[in-house]
């Protein structure tokens, strides 16, 4: 057992009440608040599902791995430990798919989804895999890729220590932590990111209003000057243009599919029939018929999701749904919507992720799902209200709002499958945005609650949950709804 390891009891994944409780009030170091300057491509990762901290993080940490494990020589053996929630959820999430496909050599942006289950089935009936595309080595999934049941790391909920042993010399040991959004810390890992200064650096919303008024730029504005510290604008505008057809993909995918979701839980894929049903309908004048096509946006990514195909992580996968739902409203129903206005929305999302990230955390282990579906609201409606016209302080108030109502919202995902009720909620907080959004646009930008109070809220709420429920599937419906 790696050196801090919480030794808990297994019992058939289950954890006592008071272990529960343990877990729940250790003071936990904060890993969570990066030191590095952040970019849009460091918020927005085109990977695949069904989640970003159980599926996109174990995977990159597998490759970061096997390419320092194959640095030291041709490995014998590779064993893989996941600990905490990885554990406790990781066959739901496909963790351990994401495991073997990252021992592979394949990031989650390079590899074609379609490609994923025969590799896998492979491995698993050959017992070998060909460690970072250059070795085959002898990998047996029952014996080296251990679910640490009840056991916690206490640097993170979501560990990962990986062991390559060498026919001569001392075996190869490295730790990860998947932080959310796709993004791991741990062992050797270093943001290219680190020694980048930003001409507008802010690390909360009181600073990003401030920078606002002072040098007369829109949020948006504030994000593109920033970028520049990485990029040519250029080369920005095309990456964002990358992610919105990505989300777009994702919604064109999701509606032209059926059938039944992977994992045994027999949900079956709506948006398709729900998507027939809405155009036989034919236009209506009544507000509900535009939330349902809302909805039916947030529904086809996040069934798309659940299945392993391609989305976008905005800020997670298991919030995808949210921000490409808002922008295929914006671009569908919003008279005059532009291209740059569809930027607008994304970079001015990314600047309130960018605070979420820097002062609390974006991962369901650390908050429940108000750091993932809350997060994604509160960036689309401060991207919507942005898009259409908003004043910082109204586009501010916008975000605060999209919070404010998903304050204390749990993760408990039935089987630990990101399928209930992770794929309803998305349509949710869809909705939710477009409302906060014109509830901001018909004030003046003043209001009682500010953002930084709000985010500061929510992390002490994520803090003080107890951890059944932050994606242990311990508690609430995981365990209140008998599986089908």
């Amino acid at each position: 057992m790696p050196h801090g390891a919480d030794k808990r009891p297994e019992m058939d994944g289950y954890i006592p009440p008071d272990v529960v409780r343990d877990i729940t009030t250790r003071k936990m170091p904060d890993m969570t608040r990066p030191a590095w300057a952040l970019s849009v491509t460091d918020l927005f990762t085109i990977g695949i599902g069904p989640s970003s901290s159980h599926t996109v993080g174990p995977m990159r940490a597998a490759v970061h791995f096997a390419e320092q494990a194959v640095s030291y020589g041709q490995p014998s053996r590779v064993v893989c430990k996941l600990y905490g929630s990885l554990a406790l959820t990781g066959k739901g999430h496909a963790t351990d798919t994401a495991i073997l496909v990252g021992l592979s050599g394949w990031l989650p942006d390079r590899i074609d989804p379609e490609a994923i289950a025969p590799l896998v089935t492979e491995i698993r009936a050959t017992q070998n895999l060909k460690l970072a595309g250059l070795y085959d080595i002898v990998f047996d999934p029952e014996t080296d890729l251990q679910f640490m049941m009840g056991e916690f790391l206490p640097e993170h909920s979501n560990g990962m220590v990986f062991e390559a042993i060498y026919p001569h010399g001392k075996p190869f040991t490295a730790t990860y932590f998947s932080i959310g959004g796709g993004a791991i810390t741990g062992d050797s890992v270093v943001s290219r990111s680190n020694n980048i200064a930003l001409p507008y650096a802010y690390t909360s919303g009181e600073e990003l209003l401030t920078i606002c008024a002072t040098e007369n730029l829109s949020i948006a504005g504030v994000v593109a000057r920033n970028e520049l510290a990485f990029r040519t604008e250029t080369e920005t505008h095309a990456f964002i243009d990358q992610v919105r057809e990505a989300m777009m993909a994702s919604i064109r995918r999701g509606v032209s599919l059926e059938g039944t979701l992977p994992g045994g839980l027999n949900v079956k894929r709506r948006a398709r029939a729900m998507k027939e049903r809405l155009e036989e309908r034919g236009p209506r004048i009544d507000p509900s018929h535009i939330f349902e096509w809302v909805s039916l946006y947030a529904l086809a990514v996040n069934e798309e999701n659940a299945a392993g195909g391609r989305v976008v992580t905005a800020p997670t996968n298991g919030a995808a749904g949210v921000l490409p739902a808002v922008i295929k409203y914006y671009e569908t129903f919003v008279p005059g919507a532009t291209k740059e206005g569809t930027r607008t929305l994304l970079m001015t999302a990314a600047a309130i992720g960018f605070l979420y990230k820097t002062n609390a955390s974006i991962s369901a282990a650390e908050m429940g799902c108000q750091g993932e579906v809350g997060v994604a609201c509160s960036m689309a409606a401060a991207g919507l209200c942005a898009a259409l016209g908003g004043t910082p302080g109204q586009i501010e108030n916008a975000a605060e709002i999209g919070m404010e109502h998903n304050l204390g919202l749990t993760c408990d995902p039935i089987g630990g499958l990101v399928q209930v009720p992770c794929i309803e909620r998305n349509t949710m907080g869809a909705v939710k945005a477009i409302n906060a959004t014109y509830l901001a646009l018909n004030g003046d930008g003043h209001h009682i609650v500010s953002l930084d109070a709000v985010i500061e809220t929510m992390r002490q709420t994520g803090e003080d949950m107890r951890a059944k429920y932050k994606e242990t599937s311990l508690g609430g419906l995981a365990v209140n709804v008998v599986e089908c």
